[in-house]
């Protein structure tokens, strides 16, 4: 075994960098939704995903979750891994869906300063994919050392 492989996949100090630093994210990107829902409405009517009626509840029922799942996941608590992981991929295919069509809108991640310095979904997406890589990472080491749940 390589001494990367065993830093990486032996020491749970990098599993729990990975994990805290990806609640982190989510964490702040949900949290700074929630003070604007209604820029973040703005920015998922662009979409055309949600009909207006249901633009309001999702503005704020998505950054809570998304805020509560990463909470859940620097706790490391039973589930979190899989409604984070379940939730970039349900951001992957919305950012997939604007590029393919090549909408003229906004990531919507972080922030609204964020968002109108980049306008560029091609990169949101990619950054998404690395994170979805790192959480590939914590569910193997997981696997790997027979944890579904423990408080660390």
């Amino acid at each position: 075994m390589s001494y990367i492989t065993k830093i990486l996949f032996l020491s749970p100090w990098v599993y729990r960098l990975a994990r805290i630093g990806i609640g982190a994210v989510f964490i702040w990107a949900g949290g700074v939704k929630l003070l604007d829902p209604r820029a973040f409405a703005r920015v998922l009517s662009g979409y055309g995903l949600v009909p207006d009626a249901l633009l309001v509840p999702v503005a704020i029922g998505l950054p809570l979750v998304e805020f509560l799942a990463g909470f859940a996941l620097v706790f490391n608590l039973r589930g979190s891994l899989k409604v984070v992981f379940g939730l970039l991929l349900m951001f992957l295919m919305v950012l997939g869906y604007g590029i393919v069509n090549n909408l003229d809108v906004d990531c919507g991640c972080f922030s609204t300063e964020e968002v109108a310095a980049q306008k560029n979904l091609q990169g949101a997406f990619l950054r998404d994919l690395g994170l979805l890589l790192v959480l590939l990472y914590l569910f193997l080491w997981q696997r790997l050392h027979g944890q579904t749940w423990r408080w660390q």
